[in-house]
């Protein structure tokens, strides 16, 4: 547990804790999910791509496979695939298929990922405001002395 400025921020490992008294022995085959919701969420979007795929989907509207391959650089179309499947298993992305000659799918964002657009939208903020500081103030070592004047007690 860390505290600033009187607010206390918990280890995930903390929070989850809470939650499950005992943990199930894990098989290597399968995969148990996570016992605490946090958790669960963390694991999802922070899988190579899955962000990149919904920031583009957020910013950009619904758009079709080949667009939002373009839109997200480097990604393969085998990882858009799989990541596009496990998102829409897990309700953030819908898929619309049209039976035409050839096949137009079309993905976009559902209500429950509009809960997550707002967190985006302030990490944007954040990534733009760290963006235009200097990079000598960003990077400034913190010393003991420095992190009790400004009120963060490790």
């Amino acid at each position: 547990m860390v505290t600033i400025n009187n607010y206390k921020f918990f280890s995930l490992q903390e929070l989850c804790s809470n939650l499950v008294s005992e943990r199930l022995p894990m098989r290597r085959s399968a995969r148990t999910p996570s016992p605490c919701a946090i958790g669960g969420l963390l694991e999802l979007l922070t899988r190579p791509w899955t962000m990149h795929i919904l920031w583009s989907l957020s910013t950009n509207g619904p758009m079709r496979f080949g667009v939002l391959r373009r839109n997200v650089e480097g990604i393969s179309s085998r990882v858009l695939t799989e990541r596009l499947r496990t998102l829409e298993d897990n309700g953030f992305v819908f898929r619309h298929y049209e039976p035409t000659i050839p096949p137009a799918v079309t993905y976009g964002i559902t209500d429950r990922m509009k809960d997550i657009e707002k967190v985006l939208h302030q990490l944007e903020a954040l990534a733009r405001k760290w963006q235009g500081e200097a990079p000598s103030a960003a990077g400034t070592k913190q010393t003991p002395g420095h992190l009790a004047r400004t009120g963060i007690h490790v």
